[in-house]
């Protein structure tokens, strides 16, 4: 069971995107599903989370510029990003938790905030 992130791409600082995380079941099924992000040369993190009952949380650092959401009928779940800046610029993935077993990572998908 693998989650793709999709969706990725170049901005310009203070622009938007929205970030595609598709299941291969259903999305439902999860107790829980993470956005994550890496830069070059820093650890990956914790960006955004939404657990089977909606509850979402965020880290400091984009509060009030992202928003995670969920479509059970698409089994995605997305991630809106608003207000971009140059330090967003990272890989970002999707891992959940599914039975008990975390979902691997996958390749990402390239986000770039730059004029």
């Amino acid at each position: 069971v693998q989650l793709q992130a999709s969706g990725g791409g170049l901005v310009q600082p203070g622009g938007s995107l929205r970030l595609s995380c598709a299941a291969s079941g259903r999305i439902f099924a999860y107790n829980f599903i993470g956005w994550y992000r890496q830069a070059p040369g820093n650890q990956r993190g914790l960006v955004a989370t939404i657990t089977r009952a909606g509850d979402t949380g965020y880290a400091d650092t984009v509060k009030g510029r992202f928003t995670i959401s969920r479509d059970n009928a698409k089994n995605t779940v997305y991630l809106q990003m608003n207000s971009l800046k140059p330090e967003d610029t990272a890989v970002y993935y999707c891992q959940g938790l599914r039975n008990g077993v975390l979902t691997s990572w996958g390749q990402g998908t390239q986000v770039t905030v730059s004029s």
